[in-house]
C-alpha cells in the first residue's frame, strides 16, 4: 500500500508509555493509533461524533480489525496514520488503514465497522445521508456549505453554535453573548453534509474604513479541522468586498496563534473581554 493510496492521514509521536523493552511500539497499540486516527476523520468529515449519530439514529460498532505488520515503530517515532473507506455495504462501513514513518509502510489494516440500533445493538441499513457524506468526502467533494446573511435570515442557527460555545463551554451569560450588533451584522454560518450548523462568525459595519470580525465559535469537537479558517475568510473576503482597507478583532488569548496563521497581527496590550483575556489584532483586506 501507498501513501496516495489513502485519502484521510492523522499524525501522532510515539510515546515511552506504548514501547517494550527493545523500545518498539507494542503490537496492540497500532490498532489504538488506528481508532485515534478514525475520531479525527470524522472530524475532517465536519461531523460531531455523538450529536451526528443521534440524528441519524444508530451508531457504529467494530466488527472486524485485522493488522499485518511490516516493520515496528520506536520510541519518539513520528508516524503517519492513512485511512480510507473502501467500502459501503447495506449494514457495514469497510476501511483500510496503514500506518508509515516517513516513507516505510509499517502497518496495513482492514477496519470494518457494522451500523446498528444503540438499544438493541442489531444490525440496520447505513442512512443514505451518512453514505452521501462519506463516498462525497472520499470522491473529493466539499464537506460544508457556508452561508451568509442578515441575522434575520442566520440568527436561529448562529445562535445554536454561540451558545454551545459562548454561554455552555465558556459559561458567558447570554445576556452578555447576544447585542445590538447582530441586527446589522453580516453572519457566515457553516453546515455540514447533514445540515448540522457547526462554526459562526460575523461582520460588523465598518468604521473609518476598518470591518470587524465577532463572534467567531466552531463546536469543540471540530476544532483544528479547518472549519473556523473558512468561516473566517469567508467574512475577509465580505469585508474586502464592500471595500474595507482593513480588518480588525478581538481574539481570545487561546486562539491568537490561529488569527495570526491567518494574516492578523496583534496591536496593543491585551485586556480582559467578558471575563476572560483578549488581545486586539488587525489584517489588511
Amino acid at each position: 500500500m501507498k501513501r496516495q493510496d489513502l485519502r484521510f492521514f492523522h499524525r501522532l509521536r510515539v510515546r515511552w508509555a506504548e514501547v517494550d523493552m527493545q523500545k518498539i511500539v507494542f503490537n496492540g497499540h497500532y490498532l489504538m493509533y488506528l481508532d485515534t486516527a478514525m475520531a479525527d476523520y470524522w472530524r475532517v468529515l465536519a461531523l460531531p461524533y455523538e450529536e451526528a449519530m443521534h440524528q441519524l439514529g444508530g451508531d457504529l460498532y467494530v466488527k472486524k480489525a485485522s493488522v499485518e505488520y511490516h516493520g515496528s515503530a520506536r520510541y519518539d517515532d513520528t508516524l503517519d496514520v492513512g485511512l480510507r473507506c473502501t467500502r459501503i455495504g447495506n449494514s457495514s462501513i469497510q476501511f483500510v488503514g496503514a500506518i508509515f514513518r516517513g516513507e516505510d509502510l509499517l502497518i496495513t489494516a482492514e477496519l470494518i465497522y457494522v451500523y446498528a440500533d444503540p438499544s438493541t445493538q442489531t444490525s440496520r441499513p447505513v442512512p443514505d445521508a451518512l453514505r452521501q457524506v462519506m463516498l462525497g468526502y472520499e470522491a473529493g467533494e466539499p464537506v460544508l456549505e457556508l452561508r451568509t446573511g442578515t441575522w434575520a435570515q442566520l440568527h436561529e442557527d448562529a445562535m445554536k453554535v454561540r451558545i454551545e460555545v459562548f454561554v455552555e463551554e465558556q459559561r458567558i451569560p447570554l445576556a452578555m453573548e447576544q447585542d445590538p450588533a447582530d441586527e446589522v451584522s453580516l453572519h457566515a454560518v457553516a453546515y455540514n453534509r447533514l445540515g448540522m450548523p457547526v462554526a459562526t462568525g460575523r461582520l460588523l459595519p465598518a468604521e473609518e474604513a476598518t470591518g470587524r470580525i465577532g463572534r467567531m465559535a466552531v463546536k469543540r469537537v471540530l476544532r483544528e479541522a479547518g472549519i473556523g479558517s473558512q468561516v473566517l475568510q469567508a467574512l475577509v473576503a465580505a469585508s474586502a468586498q464592500r471595500g474595507d482597507g482593513a480588518v480588525a478583532l478581538h481574539a481570545q488569548r487561546s486562539a491568537e496563534g490561529f488569527y495570526a496563521r491567518s494574516g492578523f497581527a496583534t496591536q496593543g496590550d491585551g485586556f480582559e473581554e467578558v471575563g476572560l483575556p483578549h488581545v486586539e489584532m488587525v489584517r489588511a483586506v
